[in-house]
């Protein structure tokens, strides 16, 4: 299985916002072209994730709906992927998710299953470190995506990379 851990895009301050509500910052226009050059990259690159799962946060869809635009996927909220969200809940999840595939045989040798997950920091950076095992917990870019090579077997997978929007430029 792959899995793709991408940051939303950058966002407005609460200045900008005019509110004290995290959850309800959009993105700047900035941030919506870092999450246009995200999408370029997932299409150049021929990554089309079988499932993806976004945070319910503002910024998250946003950049989901952008950088989802050009594929043919199934588009899940979760409510735990939140800035604050547990990585271990999530790993647990990613978990059972996969298992599911397996049983319901959508997961065939030919055509490898990948996830992309469009969350926040903290967050994004802990599941890395849960997901590898590694305790390397990586500073993501603002639209930044982690690639990661899961074994569905072993519930571990290996960090193939971490891309940003300016290593893209």
């Amino acid at each position: 299985m792959q899995l793709y851990i991408m940051r939303h895009g950058e966002a407005q301050n609460f200045v900008e916002q005019g509110s004290r509500d995290d959850s309800q910052r959009a993105l700047t226009a900035q941030g919506e072209l870092e999450a246009k050059m995200m999408a370029t990259w997932l299409q150049k690159m021929k990554i089309q994730p079988t499932q993806v799962f976004v945070s319910p946060y503002v910024r998250a869809q946003q950049t989901c709906a952008i950088t989802t635009s050009l594929m043919k996927t199934a588009i899940t909220t979760l409510d735990f992927i939140t800035p604050s969200g547990d990585a271990k809940q999530v790993h647990d999840f990613i978990d059972g998710w996969c298992s599911e595939q397996v049983a319901a045989e959508s997961v065939t040798p030919e055509q490898e299953q990948s996830l992309l997950i469009i969350s926040h920091m903290p967050l994004v950076s802990y599941l890395v470190a849960q997901l590898t095992q590694s305790g390397n917990a990586p500073i993501f870019a603002t639209a930044g995506i982690a690639h990661i090579d899961y074994d569905i077997d072993k519930m571990q997978g290996s960090l193939q990379r971490l891309i940003s929007p300016i290593e893209l430029c």
